[in-house]
């Protein structure tokens, strides 16, 4: 456990007739199963890389899968910095849907846009007295839009995900946020600990949630610049992340079970963060 630190001043922020041919199923795009968007099929997937008219988020390439197209396609998306990962072909199947002609290629599509991280910064900086969210690897879209409902509605003015080992913004989460995704500026940031170190010059307080922390949640000063920082569902804030946080406070349990779902433990921080800036006013 950290002790607080002292800042003193602003610190610099350095259907077809009879006879007709079928529709190609390489061009369908649908809804997984997961219900975020998908385009599937070697010569869509490669259309929207040259044209980069979707925010993609990940590509998903069959395991063992040698064609030339599908490695051009790869490379595609290499050299447009989006992550692609090698899986077996019963999972693309399983996204695609039955009967789907995926080719041993996904695209992962975002319903919303994200916001430039540098830019949000920038904003967030001549806020008066900022209230930003970070979560480190919330993986359930559920979740993720549930937390982007209530940071909303706390008045959080952007919210920080990892590029990768995360949910973006599919549309579940669209759905679930209930048009959170409308209002608050949600930002992908490679390195957590870089933004964390970004906020700190800032002079913000960047203080994590964890359930080994000595600190309880409404023992701390949240009338000051705040950075709440959330783990994921399982595993909790990375090491380092941990570390590199100003304080960490922990939510009292007092029944059987010792963890609360990443959404509600984020809605109990958030408001009382609202609770003690409204009674300071």
């Amino acid at each position: 456990m950290k002790n607080q630190k002292e800042r003193t001043g602003k610190r610099p922020f350095t259907s077809g007739r009879s006879g007709s041919k079928p529709p190609r199923k390489e061009t369908f795009r649908r809804e997984s199963p997961q219900s975020s968007g998908i385009i599937f099929g070697v010569l869509p997937v490669t259309e929207a890389l040259r044209a980069r008219s979707r925010r993609i988020e990940k590509i998903l390439v069959a395991e063992g899968g040698g064609e030339k197209r599908i490695a051009d396609a790869v490379e595609l998306a290499r050299d447009a910095g989006i992550h692609f990962q090698k899986v077996p072909r019963e999972q693309l199947n399983r996204i695609a849907g039955p009967g789907a002609n995926h080719q041993g290629i996904i695209a992962q599509v975002s319903a919303a846009d994200y916001a430039d991280s540098e830019e949000v910064l920038e904003r967030v900086a001549q806020e008066e007295n900022p209230l930003v969210l970070v979560l480190d690897g919330v993986e359930d879209p559920r979740n993720l839009g549930a937390i982007l409902r209530v940071a909303e509605c706390a008045g959080v003015k952007a919210v920080f995900l990892p590029e990768h080992r995360a949910v973006g913004l599919t549309e579940t989460v669209v759905k679930t946020s209930a048009g959170a995704t409308e209002y608050v500026e949600t930002a992908k940031v490679k390195n957590l600990n870089r933004l964390i170190e970004q906020l700190k010059e800032m002079n913000i307080w960047v203080v994590g949630a964890s359930g080994d922390a000595e600190t309880e949640y409404s023992d701390w000063d949240w009338s000051r610049p705040t950075a709440v920082v959330m783990g994921s569902e399982g595993n909790g804030l990375h090491r380092l992340v941990a570390e590199n946080c100003d304080t960490l406070v922990r939510i009292p349990m007092r029944g059987k079970i010792n963890s609360l779902n990443v959404s509600v433990a984020t809605g109990i921080l958030l408001f009382e963060v609202v609770r003690q800036r409204t009674a300071k006013k």
